[in-house]
């Protein structure tokens, strides 16, 4: 059986959606999620679905501390879940093609530092983009500018709020995150 380790910073729900469809399908586990945020959603969530959770600071995640229990879970996927730190370079190349991350937007537009949630799809609206949608891609030792898996658009012409679009970005997210994290554990 695959094993992926997901990293999340707040609600949480790709990160159950995740578990939830690993379970169903019984070719991959989530073994660990790891969390940066103490009082995260994803704790409970994880919690709740019996996987365990490491939370760790910035110079846990900095100093090898979290490399090293990586290196125990010896993942064959890192899933990055609405997590908001950059991800060491030193992981990065420990795991090269092995650490994945959704974006809410069509990369490489709206990307980089700073450009996560809320502010995504406020830069969408306030640029008056007809269309918007997900990325799933690579992660590198760049923000958001690893190679591509994976992007779906949708259409928000009717979106009035930076919230609205963000309810389709979460149905799409839901839909095929799991899904591409499925196909890619087949290649490895």
């Amino acid at each position: 059986m695959k094993k992926i380790i997901v990293f999340a910073s707040g609600s949480g729900s790709n990160a159950e959606r995740i578990i939830s469809h690993c379970q169903e399908k019984k070719t991959s586990e989530v073994v660990r999620v790891y969390t940066n945020n103490p009082s995260a959603k994803v704790i409970e969530r994880a919690n709740r679905l019996l996987v365990p959770v490491e939370i760790f600071n910035r110079e846990e995640l900095n100093d090898g501390t979290i490399a090293a229990k990586i290196a125990q879970d010896n993942p064959d996927l890192i899933v990055l879940a609405g997590f908001l730190w950059k991800f060491p370079e030193s992981i990065v190349k420990s795991f090269p093609n092995k650490i994945i991350n959704i974006h809410p937007a069509l990369l490489p537009k709206y990307g980089g530092k700073g450009m996560y949630g809320r502010n995504v799809h406020q830069a969408v609206l306030d640029n008056k983009e007809k269309e918007t949608g997900i990325t799933i891609h690579y992660v590198n030792e760049h923000y958001d500018e690893g190679g591509i898996i994976f992007q779906k658009s949708v259409t928000i012409e009717d979106c009035a709020t930076a919230e609205a679009i963000a309810e389709k970005i979460h149905v799409l997210e839901h839909q095929y995150f799991p899904k591409v994290i499925e196909k890619l554990l087949l290649n490895i």
